[in-house]
């Protein structure tokens, strides 16, 4: 399991590059993650709600309401393009850190 603390400085990223895919709702999200991390990272309801929280605070993401769907309307998120943007940017940042602790940490294993 991976220490949640190493990867909470990017899950502006994570997030943002799920919704980029297509619209997702919260618990889709989470399942995601889980999926493609093989459960090695699981991220909780909480967070993931201030994350959504905080981008549509700075208007990188947008809500909506689906169709009904198991007795209730479905939260639906998607990317603006101010969103876009500003993952491009972390996107470019995480490759240059990437870069900069393989410098440290190749040839340790």
């Amino acid at each position: 399991m991976v220490r949640s603390d190493i990867i909470r400085g990017h899950l502006d990223s994570i997030i943002l590059r799920l919704i980029l895919e297509k619209d997702r709702y919260g618990y889709e999200i989470s399942q995601e993650i889980s999926l493609r991390t093989n459960n090695r990272f699981q991220i909780k309801e909480a967070t993931l709600y201030a994350v959504f929280q905080r981008l549509e605070k700075k208007e990188l993401i947008e809500a909506y309401y689906g169709d009904v769907s198991h007795g209730g309307k479905r939260k639906y998120y998607c990317i603006t393009p101010l969103g876009k943007a500003y993952l491009k940017e972390l996107v470019s940042e995480w490759m240059e850190v990437k870069e900069i602790i393989n410098l440290f940490m190749e040839g340790l294993e």
